[in-house]
């Protein structure tokens, strides 16, 4: 059984950078796709960033592109995001997740617990 758990979140100011990090466990994460989900207070869960199992493939959503860097170190079992220029509208709940397919669908297979971003001045 695949275990996620995040790491790295925080309180940055406007403009700063926080890196995330996705520690596996129990199955090879290379296996699976990774995607990076986030809920903000009063929103609905939305996903980020996804680095495909398939071809190196890797998606962005059009509001964190060019900020954002999804990565995966399947060495080492460990999925990052590097997140850079932060905004107010990125604070939120980040999580990390894994699904069997070649995409990241919006209801992944496992799932981490989680870690608040808060980006405040």
């Amino acid at each position: 059984q695949l275990q996620l758990v995040e790491s790295g979140g925080g309180l940055v100011q406007p403009g700063g950078s926080l890196r995330l990090s996705c520690t596996a466990t129990g199955v090879s994460l290379a296996r699976y796709s990774v995607g990076w989900f986030r809920q903000a207070p009063g929103k609905e869960r939305e996903g980020t960033s996804c680095a495909s199992n398939q071809d190196n493939a890797i998606y962005y959503i059009d509001s964190v592109k060019g900020r954002f860097t999804i990565s995966r170190d399947d060495a080492k079992n460990m999925a990052y995001l590097q997140m850079d220029n932060l905004e107010s509208d990125d604070t939120a709940v980040y999580y990390c997740a894994a699904d069997r397919s070649n995409v990241c669908p919006r209801l992944m297979d496992f799932w981490g617990k989680g870690t608040l971003v808060n980006v405040s001045s």
